[in-house]
């Protein structure tokens, strides 16, 4: 078999098992969406940087109530170098408390959350703030492989273990798919395709359960199609005023 048929048959052995043990909890992922934007709520996402936080946001066809989340810390100090990790203790969640402080995020919220590890301070510091801020947390997460991995954040937790809807995106340990011969570590990364085929599920269903409660969610229109700069800025005002 070809290198490129083998590819193709891994990635549709990937889609089945996600059809296969996700249902249940993609379905959960998009009434908790639904039931958010009915009630007012903002849909917040972050990810750790495969696919998603792109993937789902101001694209055609894709919906306006899907609003990234992101923080940064910035730190110019051009001195002598010198050790500093242990002479200032900081709460492990404070930047992250400080971000939710400044932003949007507010009681009652879905705030999804992609790490394909899991197991990065960073990542479960926004996990812990979420469910702190009152949100609906889920996560994406693989369970196979994060669970086989040792918790960088002081809490010891991992992703899978914090989700209140964990979407497993079925990824490998170490998330590659394919051995190839003459290639000294697996190829093609199971993670983003699955994380974006999972979340562009979670928004068909999500959207089905909106328009069956009356609610037609603000889609947007290529930019690049005649009219489109001028539709997008109207869907963002509509977005603005209604909330979806």
């Amino acid at each position: 078999m070809s290198l490129i048929n083998e590819f193709y048959k891994a990635v549709d052995a990937l889609q089945k098992k996600i059809r296969d043990t996700q249902e249940k909890n993609i379905s959960a992922a998009a009434a908790a969406i639904a039931d958010c934007i009915s009630s007012g709520g903002q849909v917040h996402i972050f990810d750790s940087g495969h696919i998603i936080n792109n993937e789902l946001i101001t694209r055609a066809g894709g919906f306006a109530f899907i609003k990234r989340f992101n923080y940064t810390l910035n730190v110019e100090s051009n001195k002598r170098a010198r050790n500093t990790e242990s002479e200032i203790k900081l709460d492990p969640l404070a930047e992250a408390r400080v971000a939710f402080a400044k932003s949007s995020v507010r009681k009652g919220d879905v705030f999804i959350l992609g790490s394909v590890s899991g197991k990065s301070s960073r990542v479960v510091d926004i996990a812990l703030c979420a469910k702190e801020a009152g949100c609906t947390l889920i996560t994406v997460t693989s369970v196979e492989y994060s669970s086989q991995l040792k918790s960088d954040h002081p809490s010891g937790k991992r992703l899978f273990e914090l989700g209140d809807i964990v979407l497993d995106n079925c990824a490998p340990a170490g998330d590659a798919m394919i051995e190839v011969e003459g290639i000294e570590h697996k190829c093609f990364p199971a993670s983003g395709l699955a994380a974006a085929y999972m979340l562009w599920a979670v928004c068909a269903d999500a959207a089905e359960k909106l328009v069956a409660k009356g609610i037609s969610p603000s889609v947007y229109k290529s930019v690049n199609f005649p009219g489109g700069p001028e539709e997008v800025k109207r869907i963002d005002e509509r977005y603005a005023e209604l909330g979806y």
